[in-house]
């Protein structure tokens, strides 16, 4: 039995059944994460969707491409790619298969000696990975709770730093940046949401540019997608990047988490 990450499908459909086959997938015994953005971009959004919803040994945090496909199911607007996702026949059960999806996703490897903490983008310096959780948590039941306000109102780059005493729809927004949009940070965990490309803004670094070692201490990786212009590299084997551009005709990565081996095709 072996536990898969796999980076940003994006409706990638063909390649991502190739990248099952090539892992020798067995869908009676592995298991299978994915980074979100499992739609949108590619071609068959549609075919990802209903392949991961029929196997139960398939789960995904949310990405922001996701939450953005949400948005449009609950104002009932089909747009572009997305288009035929909105008006499928099945589109309810899509709804609550992805609205239920986590924003941060534990597991051990099967060693129990280390910890990978799986979200889209990655978690800021400023929060402890419990912190991290219990905020993806508020977020969540956030979504199944107030679903068409949070979703309504989770646009938007401000505020652009972390504060504990936010409240309401500025709580949500900046966490779901954080989770699922962020790539630069500045002082205090600041967010630049502008920058999409490798270098840094004077006064910013990239957000796994940690200065405490306690990750390493603590045999914890963080996984993470979204940032396709990485290619996956961070120069730091604790901070594993796995969107190596798919949809922009580079590779779909799977991360093996027993030996930590990467495994790609290409698009």
């Amino acid at each position: 039995m072996s536990t898969y990450v796999i980076g940003d499908v994006h409706g990638c459909f063909d390649q991502f059944v190739s990248l099952l086959d090539k892992i020798d997938y067995n869908s009676q015994e592995d298991k299978i994460i994915l980074t979100g953005d499992l739609v949108n971009r590619g071609p068959e959004s549609l075919a990802v969707l209903n392949y991961c919803m029929a196997d139960r040994n398939i789960t995904s945090v949310l990405g922001n491409h996701d939450l953005y496909l949400l948005y449009l199911m609950n104002m009932n607007q089909g747009k572009g790619d997305l288009k035929t996702v909105v008006e499928a026949e099945n589109s309810m059960q899509i709804f609550e298969w992805l609205i239920t999806r986590p924003l941060l996703i534990e597991i051990p490897d099967q060693s129990n000696q280390n910890k990978f903490i799986i979200t889209h983008a990655g978690i800021p310096e400023i929060w402890s990975i419990e912190k991290a959780r219990e905020l993806a948590e508020e977020v969540s039941k956030a979504l199944i709770k107030n679903t068409s306000k949070v979703l309504k109102s989770m646009w938007g780059d401000d505020p652009n730093i972390w504060n504990e005493s936010l409240e309401g729809n500025d709580r949500y927004r900046i966490i779901i940046n954080y989770l699922t949009r962020m790539r630069f940070l500045g002082n205090a965990s600041s967010l630049d949401l502008k920058n999409t490309s490798t270098k840094a803004a004077e006064g910013f670094k990239p957000w796994f540019d940690y200065d405490s070692e306690s990750y390493q201490k603590m045999n914890q990786y963080y996984v993470f997608g979204h940032w396709a212009s990485l290619n996956g590299q961070t120069n730091n084997p604790y901070f594993i990047g796995l969107d190596t551009g798919c949809v922009w005709e580079g590779n779909l990565t799977a991360l093996r988490v027993d030996d930590l081996e990467k495994i790609s095709v290409q698009y």
